[in-house]
């Protein structure tokens, strides 16, 4: 019954890992969907201010109208870059964590497949001497009427 304790602690600490590691793999989903929504966002935002420069234009659109149009269109792009980089950093945190998670739900698996290997000796072993008690009790049981029955 003494191994039982460090397994326990073991348990426990996979138990801890485990819960840790889903709690990160959440927030880095997170992060990962926030990341995705804000590109999304900016590269809708892009082809909406294209769209309303392309029906200026056919109206007639003076030339610093339309410097300052391409002006914004470049610092868009320039924000849709990092953005896509922030994407794929939180993409690349995201696969980590899952793999860590992954890690953890294995390890925390076989502690609890070794715990019931245990629990299964355990009971194998009871059982044992349950049968052996048993017999013991009935051979006791069946010498004592022999002699009883011999006198």
């Amino acid at each position: 019954m003494v191994h039982k304790l460090p397994l326990t602690t073991l348990i426990e600490l996979a138990q801890s890992k485990t819960d840790e590691a889903t709690r990160r793999l959440g927030q880095l989903q997170n992060a990962h969907t926030s990341a995705a929504e804000k590109l999304e966002m900016l590269l809708q935002y892009r082809q909406e201010y294209i769209d309303q420069m392309n029906l200026q234009m056919r109206d007639g659109l003076p030339s610093a109208h339309l410097r300052n149009f391409q002006n914004f269109i470049s610092t868009l792009d320039k924000a849709i870059e990092q953005q896509r980089m922030l994407t794929s950093q939180a993409d690349t945190r995201l696969a980590h964590g899952r793999t860590d998670w992954q890690f953890s739900k294995r390890r925390q698996s076989s502690f609890d497949t070794l715990a019931d290997r245990v629990r299964q000796q355990d009971l194998l072993a009871m059982n044992k001497r349950d049968q052996r008690d048993s017999d013991e009790r009935s051979a006791r049981q069946f010498y004592l009427r022999s002699a009883t029955l011999a006198d």
